[in-house]
């Protein structure tokens, strides 16, 4: 019986206790369930979206690094002055870039809603000559640039709002695929936008864009807009496009027409051709501000100008550009390089550039016989080594 009773109590405290503990145990609480990212691919890959919305997200962007060398007028050189002998002298022109990148879209019932952004951060030195000056000379220092807001624009349907490049270059197209595209140049890129876009379907599109232009000679001095219109036809064999600008601060007339053909999966070409009116932009002698003979639109010497080049897949990782180009003052560019994606996302590029300025130490009356690529002499060669990694 002591024994029996002896277990009795032990089992009667056992379970006295482990009632206790239990009432004063610690209860967890299931963790709530993690929302996670949502894909959207309405719009094409790299797309999400943003939590509690319709709207569809992407980032992106690319790293660059660009080492130049060479003459000024190629846009790949860079001088200074010796920092101990003051010497004039040739130097590398190196420049990297970080550029971040936003697209937004959400359907509604007015049509798509987009947003674009891109913003470009950059440190180097100046083609040229630099800026830090010492007595009379200058030197050539790297520096943090200033930050570029190249696109901010809003689109729903075919209306934009916002900063854009000009309709007369994005909806013609830009001079090649190659770096230093700009030996002669064909229209200034950076201006507000009003716009609208027309798409058949068919292959006719159009474009009308009301534009701010920047710059002392480019910005508008008035509630006068600059005007562009253009009209493309696009097909399988390549595209037939049009564009004429009126530039309201010089009265001037400027247009541009551009064949591109697809000659097989592997060669494409481009031919383009510009004209532009005078106007008053070549009114030195009375003009506020002198445009030198050169407006927003008609960058090029003399009336006319062309350009053109194309583009050689040798397979999937390698490509060979070419851009040749001219103007009425026989100001010629050269560009050719040879594109190599070492990964996907990563491209190693290497240039070469040449130009010509055709009038260099020539008198004559024509405002717009200015030295364009900071030259200073008739022939300028150079080359330029990219790495850019886009994400």
């Amino acid at each position: 019986m002591n024994i029996k009773s002896l277990l009795l109590g032990s089992a009667a405290a056992l379970i006295a206790v482990s009632g206790a503990r239990a009432a004063d145990a610690v209860v967890v609480a299931e963790p709530e369930p993690a929302e996670y990212v949502k894909i959207c691919d309405v719009y094409g890959a790299g797309y999400f979206y943003i939590p509690g919305t319709e709207t569809c997200l992407r980032i992106g962007g690319y790293v660059r690094y660009d080492i130049g060398v060479g003459d000024i007028g190629s846009f790949d050189g860079a001088r200074t002055f010796d920092v101990r002998s003051g010497k004039d002298q040739a130097t590398f022109e190196k420049n990297a870039r970080f550029t971040l990148k936003t697209w937004t879209g959400q359907e509604t019932e007015l049509g798509t809603l987009k947003t674009y952004t891109e913003t470009r951060f950059n440190f180097g030195n100046n083609n040229g000559y630099g800026a830090t000056t010492f007595g009379d000379r200058t030197v050539n220092s790297a520096h943090n640039k200033a930050v570029s807001l190249n696109f901010a624009w809003i689109q729903l349907g075919g209306l934009r709002v916002g900063k854009d490049e000009s309709a007369f270059d994005t909806f013609i197209g830009y001079a090649g695929n190659v770096i230093q595209d700009t030996l002669v140049p064909y229209g200034n890129f950076d201006t507000n936008v009003v716009q609208y876009y027309f798409d058949t379907g068919n292959g006719f599109s159009a474009v009308v864009s009301l534009e701010e232009g920047s710059g002392a000679v480019g910005t508008i001095d008035s509630y006068v807009p600059h005007v562009v219109g253009g009209v493309k036809y696009t097909q399988g064999w390549g595209a037939i496009t049009g564009v004429v600008a009126y530039d309201s601060n010089y009265e001037s007339v400027a247009g541009k027409a551009r064949l591109d053909v697809n000659v097989s999966s592997a060669l494409s070409l481009f031919v383009m051709g510009g004209y532009g009116s005078d106007g008053k932009l070549n009114d030195d002698s009375t003009n506020f501000v002198d445009a030198h003979g050169r407006g927003f639109y008609k960058q090029w010497g003399g009336n006319w100008a062309f350009w053109a080049g194309g583009t050689y897949k040798f397979n999937e990782k390698t490509s060979f550009n070419l851009q040749v180009s001219g103007d009425q003052l026989k100001n010629y560019g050269v560009a050719a390089n040879i594109a190599y994606d070492v990964v996907p996302g990563f491209t190693v590029t290497a240039e070469v550039d040449y130009d010509h300025y055709g009038k260099f130490g020539d008198v004559t009356t024509d405002p717009s016989n200015v030295d364009w690529t900071g030259a200073g002499k008739k022939n300028s060669v150079g080359g330029i080594l990219r790495f850019q990694r886009s994400f």
